[in-house]
């Protein structure tokens, strides 16, 4: 046991790997150790040393017993990577994958067909096409209350002409000969492992399963043309960095005449000089005097729709915050408001008047014998 590599050492992952990322490393490493591929003295213990791996690894069972009890919980199990146990968590597909890369692109094996008719059928049929991404900046206001941003955008479109056919006319595509319509051909080998039905794409249709006699002209037989446009953007209002707004059919192209991704723009709010957010919230900072704090007053408070009247209490307190009810942001959900906060900043003036001195001076020898001071100190008696 003392001599065994760590398993998620073996295939190159951290403890905390998903299904997905074990699977991907072990196809990779499968491809590269088989020694039918690599000629290396050591190729073959290699290749063992991964199925071991990924025997345990894949199994939820094995793998929760390996990451508690390291190698010494595998006693218990049978296995070990012998042969081809570690392929008995992969399909069928997976396994016609890992084997065509060193078998010219294999589809059966002992009498076993991999990734056979519905393998070639997904490659033949149309699918969708990848998502795009972006990022977009805007400005605090407008994320408050929504606005509309033109973006120039390359992208390719089905040719209306062919509807992404290629074809000059219906009449103009026919089914391939070379592989009857299955975009693979089909041939046997014989191998260490016994006789091995191949499979690849068909050099022909090119995995299609159609010919082309003559081709649309308006897009070359490519079934679609790159075109360069000027799109509309709509941020809704109460947005927030990081959340993202959807164009569909503007990601990459689809294949096989499918429908192109989507392209998601990620937004970026660029920071406000004085408001800050705060979930749905907005909050400022706002300077009064101290004459202005102790008396009360009223100000015209900046909001994110405008001037508002706020009456500031006698005998605020600085860093109080004072509420605006139902002038905050949207929330995209629900479609309520928040609320502004206003947070009260004190200045205490740096230069005085002589006449101001004066009046500072007489209030100080009024309230000399109880100022704030002296009840502070008296409390430590």
């Amino acid at each position: 046991m003392a001599d065994k590599r760590d398993y998620y050492d073996v295939l190159g992952l951290k403890k905390g790997a998903s299904e997905d990322e074990i699977k991907k490393a072990y196809r990779k490493l499968a491809k590269q150790y088989h020694p039918d591929v690599n000629k290396s003295p050591d190729a073959e213990a290699k290749f063992k040393e991964i199925n071991e791996a990924y025997e345990v690894l894949s199994d939820p069972q094995k793998r929760q017993t390996y990451d508690q009890f390291g190698h010494a919980g595998m006693d218990g199990f049978a296995g070990g990577g012998g042969g081809f146990s570690g392929f008995g968590g992969m399909d069928m597909d997976d396994l016609g994958d890992i084997f065509s890369s060193f078998m010219g692109g294999m589809g059966g094996f002992s009498g076993f067909n991999f990734g056979g008719s519905s393998s070639s059928s997904r490659r033949t049929a149309p699918s969708k096409g990848d998502n795009r991404y972006m990022s977009m900046e805007i400005d605090f206001l407008d994320a408050v209350h929504g606005v509309d941003k033109l973006i120039n955008i390359s992208v390719d479109k089905k040719c209306e002409h062919c509807d992404g056919s290629g074809a000059a006319s219906k009449s103009d595509i026919e089914t391939c000969s070379s592989c009857k319509g299955s975009g693979r051909v089909i041939r046997q080998t014989r191998t260490p492992f016994g006789v091995v039905q191949q499979q690849s794409i068909c050099p022909d249709c090119r995995g299609t399963g159609k010919r082309i006699k003559k081709i649309c002209p308006y897009c070359n037989g490519q079934g679609y043309n790159s075109v360069k446009e000027q799109v509309e953007v709509t941020i809704p209002a109460g947005i927030g960095t990081g959340q993202q707004v959807r164009l569909s059919g503007y990601g990459e192209r689809g294949e096989n005449g499918g429908p192109n991704g989507d392209l998601y723009i990620e937004i970026i709010v660029r920071p406000h000089k004085f408001f800050r957010r705060d979930g749905n919230n907005i909050h400022i900072t706002v300077p009064i005097s101290a004459v202005d704090a102790t008396l009360g007053t009223s100000v015209d408070v900046p909001t994110a729709y405008g001037d508002v009247e706020l009456k500031i209490p006698a005998g605020t307190q600085p860093g109080q915050q004072l509420r605006i009810k139902g002038y905050g942001i949207k929330d995209l959900r629900t479609k309520n408001l928040g609320d502004q906060y206003v947070e009260i900043q004190v200045e205490i003036p740096k230069k005085l008047s002589r006449e101001e001195k004066e009046l500072y001076e007489k209030l100080s020898v009024n309230r000399k014998k109880e100022s704030v001071f002296e009840k502070f100190k008296k409390s430590f008696k």
